[in-house]
């Protein structure tokens, strides 16, 4: 009786897959996020205040700051995953109304 519920409920398998173990095992608290968000975002800035202190260096200068500085963007955007998660954070960048400042943001890095 049991089986037949888990297979009409849509739950047919006895044990859970391998891809919910990994999932359930890594679902972060609120603090753990907020945490990895504030170390992110730190990093982030302070990547981009070193590529614009770095930007003055004679002849490597410019391509340090292109390099720290494009770091520091992808790590400060990368900090908000924490608190939305990835699906959500990617679904709401390619909204219809968001869409053209996504792509010209990630162009532009």
């Amino acid at each position: 009786m049991d089986k037949l519920k888990r297979v009409l409920s849509g739950r047919d398998a006895e044990e859970p897959s391998g891809l919910a173990e990994v999932i359930d095992s890594t679902s972060l608290g609120w603090g753990t996020r907020v945490k990895g968000f504030v170390a992110c975002f730190a990093i982030g800035c302070l990547c981009s205040i070193l590529g614009s202190c770095l930007l003055w260096i004679p002849r490597k200068g410019l391509i340090l700051f292109a390099v720290f500085y494009t770091l520091g963007n992808i790590a400060s955007i990368g900090s908000t995953l924490f608190l939305m998660g990835p699906m959500k954070q990617l679904k709401r960048m390619f909204e219809p109304t968001r869409l053209i400042a996504t792509i010209i943001m990630l162009v532009s890095i």
